[in-house]
């Protein structure tokens, strides 16, 4: 312990705690990192998905879902290529990213659930699940990462956005309206998916290239841009 000219007692923990402060980044250089900025252009994209699936424009919200998938993707791409980025900026990337997950992959499939069906209230407790789900799949994976290195424990997330839409590409090629007990029915397959133990491979990076033809594809089938 140190004495303060106070006389006060000053504790080790307490003395490291100030000398932590004292190399406290602002904000602000956190924001202004490139895969931080590509992860909040995720956050960004989820929200026009989730204005969109509220105005009933069912088909923009799930290609805006798919979208934060190729952000969500892309971020750990590139943060994966500085080498000279800081611990402090990689534990911030990892709290950002798992934050804005929550959104992405639980709120907007939640909202686009409720919004398909309609807004029945039969449906709150399968948005809910999702939602759930997707935290605690979130706050599982913050703690125990990937086994071994390897695989993923259960469903990761991001391929929520993935299947939602997916449903809705089999509509438009379908040329008939699906039933919301259908896409209810899916989303709860998705959440115990979320929650199994099974053991998922990780991809290799390059399948974003797939995945990006996907969502392009996507977008201009289903908005016509």
């Amino acid at each position: 312990m140190q004495l303060n000219n106070k006389n006060n007692i000053v504790t080790e923990d307490e003395h490291l705690e100030k000398t932590k402060l004292a190399y406290q980044l602002s904000m602000h250089r956190f924001i202004f990192d490139l895969p931080n900025m590509c992860t909040l252009l995720g956050l960004l994209s989820a929200l026009l998905g989730i204005y969109s699936a509220i105005k009933g424009e069912i088909y923009i919200a799930a290609v805006f879902g798919a979208w934060s998938v190729i952000f969500d993707w892309l971020d750990g791409l590139i943060a994966s290529k500085m080498k000279n980025r800081t611990d402090a900026h990689r534990a911030f990337g990892g709290q950002l990213d798992s934050l804005i997950d929550i959104v992405s992959f639980g709120v907007l499939p939640a909202i686009i659930l409720l919004s398909y069906s309609n807004y029945n209230p039969w449906f709150i407790p399968g948005a809910f699940a999702i939602i759930a789900a997707c935290a605690i799949r979130l706050s599982y994976f913050n703690i125990y990462g990937l086994t071994n290195g390897k695989t993923y424990t259960g469903l990761a997330v991001d391929y929520n956005g993935l299947i939602v839409s997916l449903f809705f590409l089999i509509e438009h090629f379908l040329n008939v309206g699906i039933s919301p007990r259908s896409l209810y029915l899916i989303m709860i397959l998705v959440v115990y998916l979320n929650l199994s133990s099974i053991q998922i491979p990780k991809f290799p990076k390059k399948i974003l290239i797939g995945i990006f033809i996907y969502v392009i594809t996507l977008t201009i089938l289903l908005v016509g841009v």
